[in-house]
């Protein structure tokens, strides 16, 4: 019996490519039996344009602004209320090509014993290129029969996934809970996936490809500007408060922040403000825990 996969789409004043991301994922040779749009309070008729051109869509429309975090953590909680054994997470400016989530079913995500708990997109720019803003994190010490079974399926073990397109078991969501809506932005995926992923198998498919639409070419190490700020308080969040890493995970990937912010530093136009942004973060994250989900939600109405 086919899997009942609920694609989640969150938006924020993208309408054109809101337009562009619904027309593909209603174009796919396996279409999703449920499509989820999130509106993070856009207020530029994001709504009515949904109605009226994707009528067969469920549209979730947020009171305020929430970011990616609250904004998945919104449409999951929609999705798992009704029938949903896949949960295919996708951003606004995510186009998937025609056969990609054909592709991430192929490698049986939720099949029980061995099969993967998680399956992630191949995600390329505009150009074709691999876009290394998305490129999941290869799984470290993965063992000969965790690369065997991903390579059967043109794929590798990953241990963390962006939501640009990710295919998730909803079991595993319902037992590890929801991304953390209070993350408002940065890092949210990156939690949420490695706690899915935390002894579990997850595997990136070269199969399946989606092209992310995003405004230049590069990795996150950009300069981010006043967003740095959610960069080092999430982090901080991350390493001392979340269940997704373990004691020697929270090392590894502690060394590779502290190396990515100097790299951050080094090529920004306004150090200063990313300073401000790094004192802002470590206080707010060392002073303050992030709400409950539920509680968060439940002040949303949802």
């Amino acid at each position: 019996m086919s899997p009942v996969v609920a694609a989640v789409v969150v938006t924020f004043r993208r309408q054109e490519l809101l337009t562009e991301a619904l027309t593909a994922l209603r174009s796919q040779s396996r279409v999703p039996d449920r499509v989820i749009v999130v509106d993070n309070a856009s207020g530029d008729g994001t709504p009515e344009l949904v109605r009226a051109r994707f009528p067969e869509t469920e549209l979730l429309e947020l009171p305020v602004n929430t970011g990616g975090a609250g904004g998945f953590a919104a449409g999951i909680a929609h999705a798992l209320t009704g029938e949903a054994d896949l949960l295919w997470l996708l951003d606004d400016d995510t186009v998937p090509e025609p056969g990609a989530l054909k592709a991430l079913l192929a490698a049986e995500p939720g099949g029980g014993g061995n099969a993967p708990v998680l399956v992630a997109s191949r995600v390329v720019w505009t150009d074709g290129r691999d876009h290394p803003m998305n490129t999941p994190r290869r799984k470290p010490r993965a063992s000969s029969s965790e690369l065997a079974l991903a390579e059967a399926v043109n794929g590798y073990p990953i241990r963390s996934a962006s939501f640009v397109s990710v295919l998730i078991d909803a079991r595993h969501v319902r037992e590890r809970g929801l991304p953390i809506a209070d993350y408002f932005l940065w890092n949210d995926d990156f939690e949420f996936t490695m706690r899915i992923l935390r002894g579990r198998r997850g595997l990136l498919s070269r199969d399946s490809v989606v092209v992310h639409k995003t405004v230049t070419f590069g990795s996150t190490d950009a300069d981010p500007g006043p967003r740095f700020y959610y960069e080092v308080r999430n982090k901080v969040w991350l390493f001392t408060r979340s269940r997704a890493l373990s004691p020697t995970e929270r090392l590894l990937y502690g060394g590779s922040t502290l190396r990515r912010w100097v790299r951050t530093f080094a090529g920004s136009q306004d150090r200063a403000a990313l300073l401000r942004c790094l004192a802002r973060g470590l206080g707010d994250g060392l002073r303050k825990r992030p709400r409950p989900t539920a509680e968060v939600l439940r002040d949303l109405g949802i």
